[in-house]
């Protein structure tokens, strides 16, 4: 039996894969180019591509186990409610699909209203599925090196009410766990939905505190313009995706994204301790930019 992991060479599906390493199961990764992909030895290449169905029922041959992580694209939909199909149809008996924090009430925010979609139709087909719905994540704050060391300045516009941020290690071994509890399991199992999360609440604010503290300088939070931040976003994404994050962050400057006791102990007695603070992932981080 194998598990196919989807999204395989992206930030999270590799985040899956290290997590599955020597876990004894068949791992086969989608990936449009397979001589080009740099996987373990554990994992087995094949080609595919979710806007092509005809490519994933392929791929999905001999599959027990689906990990559904779709892209961001402008057909983001139609490319996971196909998928589900294909997968119902080859008789996939556990799935993994990859959703989001607060998709339920960003109604207006196209990928976060997509995601959700995608969960009503498991909720209304009964599909045996974990839904995994993973805040903002830490790692995102990666790219904010620059500004965070030549300008003294964190310019994530998150406003004041704060996120749950998650580590992408904690979402990676979510997913693993899950996955490999579906695939050994004897018989298709009901469904389950976590909220991958971490123990703070972040602040625009409270974020430029701590890179203050870990990096030893002033840092100041850049402020809540979001159409200069959709400006700067257009220079390396399409115009709907930079239209599409600037209303992701206008619900967490409206809204927040904070979770729940509730969803934060669900989390941790999954992956059997608590998930990874934003401080401990500065402190990391600058460590390493030290170094550099």
């Amino acid at each position: 039996m194998t598990i196919l992991v989807t999204g395989s060479t992206g930030t999270i599906g590799t985040q899956v894969l290290n997590h599955l390493a020597g876990q004894g199961v068949e791992v086969r990764a989608l990936t449009r180019s397979p001589g080009k992909a740099q996987f373990p030895q554990y994992v087995t290449a094949v080609r595919g591509d979710l806007a092509d169905v005809d490519s994933v029922r392929a791929a999905l041959d001999g599959v027990s186990t689906l990990f559904l992580l779709v892209p961001n694209a402008a057909d983001e939909l139609t490319q996971a409610m196909l998928t589900l199909t294909a997968a119902r149809e080859t008789g996939v008996k556990g799935i993994v699909y990859l959703s989001v924090f607060k998709g339920e009430a960003y109604a207006d925010v196209p990928h976060f209203a997509g995601k959700h979609t995608v969960e009503r139709m498991i909720e209304a087909l009964d599909l045996p599925a974990t839904i995994l719905r993973p805040a903002y994540f830490i790692q995102n704050d990666l790219r904010l090196k620059e500004p965070l060391l030549n300008f003294g300045a964190y310019g994530m516009p998150i406003g004041a009410k704060g996120i749950s941020m998650v580590d992408i290690r904690d979402i990676g071994e979510a997913a693993a766990i899950e996955l490999l509890r579906r695939e050994r399991a004897s018989a298709p199992l009901g469904r389950e939905t976590y909220a991958l999360v971490g123990p703070d609440v972040v602040t625009g604010e409270g974020a430029a505190a701590i890179w203050r503290d870990e990096l030893g300088r002033a840092v100041h939070y850049g402020g809540d313009d979001l159409a200069a931040m959709e400006q700067r976003f257009k220079a390396a994404m399409p115009a709907w995706l930079a239209l599409d994050m600037r209303l992701m962050f206008g619900r967490y400057q409206s809204d927040g994204a904070v979770a729940t006791a509730d969803e934060l102990a669900r989390l941790t007695k999954l992956l059997g301790r608590a998930p990874r603070a934003y401080r401990d992932f500065a402190r990391d981080a600058a460590a390493q930019w030290r170094k550099g």
